[in-house]
């Protein structure tokens, strides 16, 4: 099983968007960037889990964890033309974009900030991808060491 991080705004996607869906699962859909595509199309599988983490508010950090519940297939809000994520340059024969569908496994008792992260930038997390200077991916890699520790700042 490996660790991902999931970012998402939460005026976009919250954990309670995830609560009141079905099954408490959705598909991770609507990501263009071609890395973040990459790790969902190659590496996600059906039984990792993420963190699920906020960005662009006003206090961003590791709000969840959430399991993948079906692992890679094409993201269907690429051909979907009233869809803001629509790509005409992808098609069902030859998908550009893929998705996953996740579930809500549970809430942090806390919100994990970024600060916190960040003041464990130079020793614990050095090697996280999300504390790389520049780094905007919605998806990355997340090291088991790394997941231990977030875990221990609960």
């Amino acid at each position: 099983m490996q660790h991902w991080l999931l970012k998402t705004e939460p005026s976009t996607f919250s954990v309670d968007d995830l609560a009141a869906a079905p099954r408490k699962s959705t598909s991770w859909d609507g990501v263009r960037n071609y890395q973040a595509r990459n790790f969902i199309r190659d590496q996600i599988k059906k039984g990792d889990e993420a963190f699920l983490y906020y960005s662009s508010c006003a206090l961003p950090g590791v709000v969840a964890i959430v399991q993948v519940v079906r692992a890679v297939y094409p993201d269907p809000t690429a051909f979907d033309r009233r869809d803001p994520h629509y790509d005409a340059a992808s098609s069902k024969q030859a998908p550009r974009w893929y998705s996953c569908e996740i579930r809500l496994k549970r809430r942090l008792k806390r919100v994990i900030t970024l600060a916190e992260l960040q003041a464990h930038a130079h020793d614990e997390l050095a090697s996280m991808m999300i504390l790389r200077a520049g780094n905007r991916l919605s998806v990355t890699p997340i090291e088991d060491a790394h997941w231990r520790f977030i875990l221990s700042l609960e």
